[in-house]
């Protein structure tokens, strides 16, 4: 609050009281409902907003040069985040991992049941700590290959308490019995809704900052971002399109319905890991990794490539999670096809890292940091080719719902997403508190390899 304005800390006093009449809103209308109790969460969240800006509300006046440097304090604060939600989200991944062994451990209540602990580890996991550490790596590399600093005092904070927000109404949520239903998608309407104005704030303020740019060029780790952000809005608006029962329940029912309701949530489930969990990684990965080995990016031409190959692939693969269902044939064989094509621009990127290094091996020896993103690559590969391979109809007949799918989802999210996201925040943050190194070099060696070999032997149970 100290770098704001005093017009600015006016504004943002304006933003959050908007948000807490909401939640005021909510609470009243939903007074017998789980509407009610997210209405009093939204309340304590924008009162808690409101106190520290009426706090710095005297306070000094922001120096004049402060538009000619970096603005980096939302990304410090989004690493924080990103920490906080991995720990919650793994620790429910462990929690409900061992109710598989000790069903016990549910404690005969209903909020600590399976299957509501389940959706609080995927999401935690996944835009908890991904989304996060997505936020907050973005904002960072669109500053320094455009030169520019971000082109919003009050939106980088408000798509980064919003998205937490919406993060704390997703979990709760989970635990008192409301969703949707749907994988990944599983909030409630009013949660859906607020999460499309935090992401819609979010592409105006990236393509803002690209507008402002005194870099001539686009570099590519932005297309990948820009995509992320882009599609990832097109796919929540689209599947998650529904109507509520009234405005004081959190109950709602989805507009598609049957077999399109299956196709259009693979849709968005398969494309969430296309462009949450691959597109915005990747644009960590074009970043960090050439930075750190010191290299500049094996082939340019290759990136782009591969990007558009992405881009259009896999819009068309959901349809193989839907094999031997109700869904036409001709759409599970055309899923089938594109995911088997999506090997080449997927593989073109994991070789386009993995190449990169060349040259720079004994930097990959010497530092933990680059080593986490060069595991990073190679898991990505791993976990494409698998993924490529179990959308073949035969294969998927073997492997759905048995414990080969769970393997290769950690695969992607702890050996991919994890340790691209690591390596990422391991070379940014140093950076950003003016330091050579992090505290303990040692220490991210011990990291590194207890990350890797608990990733191999998780995958290497599950297959056996």
């Amino acid at each position: 609050m100290a770098k704001l304005t005093s017009s600015e800390r006016q504004n943002a006093f304006v933003i959050a009281a908007i948000v807490f009449g909401v939640g005021l809103a909510m609470a009243a209308l939903g007074r017998t409902d789980v509407l009610g109790v997210h209405g009093v969460i939204v309340m304590l969240f924008s009162g808690f907003i409101l106190y520290l800006i009426m706090s710095s509300a005297y306070g000094p006046e922001p120096t004049e040069d402060r538009m000619a440097s970096y603005y980096d304090d939302p990304t410090k604060v989004g690493i924080v985040l990103a920490m906080f939600w991995a720990v919650v989200g793994m620790f429910m991944g462990v929690w409900i991992a061992a109710q598989l062994a000790w069903p016990d451990l549910a404690f005969d209540a209903a909020w600590s049941s399976f299957g509501r602990l389940r959706p609080v580890h995927t999401s935690g996991v996944i835009f908890g700590f991904g989304g996060n550490a997505l936020i907050a790596t973005s904002f960072h590399v669109v500053q320094r290959t455009s030169r520019a600093r971000l082109a919003g005092q009050i939106s980088p904070w408000f798509v980064l308490l919003g998205f937490n927000l919406f993060c704390i109404l997703a979990a709760s949520g989970y635990l008192l019995g409301v969703t949707q239903s749907k994988e990944y998608a599983e909030p409630e309407w009013y949660a859906d809704l607020w999460l499309v104005v935090v992401w819609v704030t979010y592409f105006i303020l990236y393509i803002a900052t690209i507008a402002r740019r005194k870099e001539p060029h686009i570099y590519v780790a932005n297309w990948y971002f820009m995509a992320f952000i882009l599609v990832v809005a097109i796919l929540h608006i689209v599947n998650n399109l529904a109507l509520p029962i009234s405005w004081g329940s959190a109950k709602s029912y989805t507009i598609w319905p049957g077999v399109q309701d299956a196709m259009v949530q693979w849709w968005y489930g398969h494309n969430a890991v296309a462009f949450f969990l691959t597109a915005g990684f990747l644009g960590m990965l074009y970043y960090y990794l050439p930075v750190r080995a010191q290299r500049p990016i094996f082939s340019y031409r290759l990136s782009i490539l591969s990007f558009w190959g992405i881009t259009f692939f896999y819009m068309w693969a959901g349809s193989h999670h839907l094999h031997y269902t109700a869904l036409p044939h001709w759409v599970q064989t055309l899923g089938m096809t594109f995911s088997v094509m999506l090997l080449v621009p997927s593989w073109a990127s994991a070789g386009n890292a993995l190449l990169t290094l060349n040259g720079a091996w004994h930097r990959v020896r010497d530092d933990a940091t680059l080593r986490f993103m060069m595991a990073a690559a190679v898991f990505y590969g791993l976990s494409t080719f698998e993924g490529s391979f179990m959308a073949i109809r035969p294969v998927n007949s073997l492997s759905h719902y048995t414990d080969w799918t769970v393997g290769h989802v950690h695969a992607g999210t702890l050996g991919w997403v994890a340790m691209i996201s690591i390596g990422s925040i391991y070379s940014l943050l140093p950076r950003l508190q003016g330091l050579k190194e992090m505290y303990s070099v040692k220490w991210i060696d011990v990291h590194f390899w207890l990350h890797t070999l608990g990733v191999v032997f998780y995958i290497a149970s599950m297959w056996i």
